[in-house]
């Protein structure tokens, strides 16, 4: 391809191809990438990592290959669905609120973390703040392991190759790979998922997955208090049938989306 409008344009078609490749690999290592773009492997690693700083790509682990990242699932499935999981979800976030009058999340998985994209902060003046653009490492969230819960066994091995889990924020927090997973097997059986003071001292929180319309996990959406207000974790855990009923919406409404 001729480079007839400079150093600018160059670098954008070749960002524009790695999309393309993560997409058609779905795993590219920085030395894949600059190999087939015919790059320096240090100007693959910089678009990768500009990339991955826009939440196009992800990382299982550091210096582990590049994946499809949740912008860019979240674009295709626009394209295929005509939906935006923030749109949709969005009027079910505020309704749990006034259900709940506690802070209400939706956050996506990016590797072994999750980052909240939008938030309906609840009405008490003391409360959850709203955390769109945090990340939480997933074990050590309510969110985290609702949408952990509905990977394949295979994926979640692959997030978590290691005995002992990525450090977090609390000492509450899960440190070992066999604890998550029988964790992980009670909220397959529940359907939800409890965190109290794991991501951050004082918050507890229950969530649920929302599935896309294949059943895939595509999201999670959580109701956050302070842990103050709530007690013991059966106070969290009353909140689970409105955050389910709010999960299966969010999905109904996946189905039939609107204009």
């Amino acid at each position: 391809m001729p480079n007839d409008f400079g150093p600018t344009t160059t670098s954008v078609d070749n960002a524009l191809r790695l999309l393309e490749l993560v997409g058609e690999r779905q795993a590219l290592r920085v030395a894949e990438a600059a190999e087939l773009l015919g790059v320096a492997r240090s100007t693959a690693h910089r678009l990768l990592t500009a990339l991955r700083r826009r939440g196009f790509v992800m990382q299982d682990r550091p210096n582990g290959a590049y994946r499809p990242g949740p912008a860019l699932v979240e674009i295709g499935l626009a394209a295929v669905n005509k939906i935006d999981i923030r749109r949709v979800a969005r009027p079910v976030l505020e309704e749990l609120r006034e259900e709940t009058r506690e802070t209400v999340s939706l956050a996506v998985l990016e590797g072994t973390t999750i980052r909240f994209v939008d938030c309906a902060e609840g009405p008490r003046s003391v409360r959850v703040g709203n955390r769109t653009g945090v990340v939480r490492p997933a074990h050590a969230s309510a969110v985290g392991k609702a949408i952990l819960a509905g990977l394949p066994d295979a994926d979640l091995a692959r997030r978590y190759p290691d005995a002992t889990l990525p450090a977090a924020t609390t000492d509450a927090a899960l440190t070992d790979r066999a604890t998550l997973l029988a964790e992980i097997a009670g909220i397959r059986a529940a359907g939800y998922a409890l965190n109290w003071e794991e991501s951050a001292e004082g918050v507890c929180a229950v969530a649920a997955a929302l599935r896309n319309t294949a059943g895939q996990p595509l999201a999670g959406l959580g109701v956050a208090a302070p842990s103050s207000r709530m007690g013991d974790a059966g106070a969290i855990r009353a909140f689970a049938p409105a955050v389910l009923r709010a999960a299966e919406l969010v999905h109904e409404r996946l189905r039939t989306p609107g204009p």
